[in-house]
């Protein structure tokens, strides 16, 4: 299989799994318990932590998470206020924004242009006093377009405000503004485990738990995998030591890939966009029938989140592409592991069928 899904889970890193299987194996401890065990796994929890935090705003503490969608629920849901935020969001904020209008908080959802960008004049005018929560994903994740959050992050502040950044796609590929004020992130989308993730919080934001129980995370309750905490640790760092080296190699891709696609539009603003996402387009192509004859190939026709739904990417339809333009677009993921071999082999069976397709009609 040629794997070009990376937006919706990415391989997991050897030196992960390595560091992982110790303590699935032997160090299955409750890092809760005050016993030696215990105590050895708390420590791991703590020094992964640190790690994942190096890749995020000083002057805040990380609290773990099962995963970006807890994250991002805790921090909307914990707040207070209105809510202002952005129609291509995840549907973990936009179905999580929906559940607190229906309880009565105030809500407006931005549009976007053409190119996938908030206007920050329309932002100013709706982050306004009485506004709680302000909330925006720093790179897209079925368009790759990046969101200018550290503008939005001042606007929020000056009406009083705290800045929510879904950073899932970005963590440790485009710096996290220094200003915001929640970041949620996600360690299978960077090379570590499914079922772990984290909410930032800087210091002196305090929100209300989502979650009621033991109070391990200090507002979050749960017990912590040292597992899962320390296979985040070793993505972490890794994306944080390889940065220039991924970011090279993505770059090739991304012009190979471009390349490759002669005829094809590409949807989204091409900069600033995290160049890892290709999204595009051909008219009157059959997305279903092309996944359909290319199943030994992994991509993706929107959000994984949503496949199955039949609707048609609401990103897509945020950009203002018709409802056929939405759905004969697909997108491709790359990064750390695609060799420039497969990338070429996997276009180029994605090119000759939606060829053929043509041909046929």
């Amino acid at each position: 299989m040629i794997y070009l899904d990376y937006q919706a889970t990415t391989p997991l890193a050897p030196e992960a799994l390595d560091a992982m299987l110790p303590w699935l194996r032997d160090g299955f401890a409750n890092p809760h318990s005050p016993h030696r065990a215990g105590r050895a796994a708390k420590a791991a929890v703590e020094v992964a932590r640190g790690e994942v935090a190096r890749l995020l705003p000083a002057g805040g503490r990380v609290a773990f998470t099962s995963g970006a969608t807890e994250a991002l629920n805790w921090a909307i849901k914990g707040t207070s206020g209105g809510i202002v935020t952005l129609a291509t969001e995840h549907a973990a904020v936009l179905d999580t924004v929906a559940a607190e209008a229906a309880r009565g908080r105030a809500v407006t959802v931005l549009t976007v242009g053409q190119d996938g960008s908030v206007d920050l004049d329309m932002a100013r005018a709706a982050i306004v006093p009485g506004t709680g929560l302000v909330a925006a994903m720093l790179v897209n994740n079925e368009i790759g377009v990046v969101q200018p959050v550290g503008a939005l992050a001042d606007m929020a502040h000056a009406a009083g405000a705290v800045m929510l950044c879904d950073a899932v796609q970005g963590y440790g590929r485009v710096a996290v503004p220094e200003t915001v004020n929640l970041v949620a992130v996600s360690a299978h989308k960077v090379h570590g485990p499914k079922g772990v993730g984290a909410l930032w919080m800087r210091d002196g934001v305090t929100i209300a738990p989502l979650l009621h129980g033991g109070n391990q995370e200090d507002g979050r309750s749960g017990t912590l995998s040292p597992a899962l905490c320390v296979g985040f640790e070793v993505a972490a760092r890794l994306m944080r030591e390889r940065a220039d080296e991924d970011a090279a190699h993505v770059e090739r891709l991304w012009r190979v890939a471009v390349d490759l696609l002669p005829g094809w539009a590409i949807n989204g603003a091409v900069d600033p966009r995290y160049r890892g996402n290709l999204n595009v387009r051909r008219t009157g192509l059959d997305v279903n029938r092309l996944m359909s004859e290319l199943r030994d190939l992994a991509f993706s026709a929107g959000s994984a989140c949503a496949s199955g739904s039949g609707r048609a990417s609401h990103v897509l339809r945020a950009i203002g592409l018709s409802d056929a333009a939405a759905r004969s677009s697909i997108r491709l993921g790359f990064g750390r592991y695609t060799t420039e071999e497969e990338l070429r082999a996997g276009i180029g069976r994605i090119a000759a069928a939606a060829d053929a397709q043509r041909i046929a009609a």
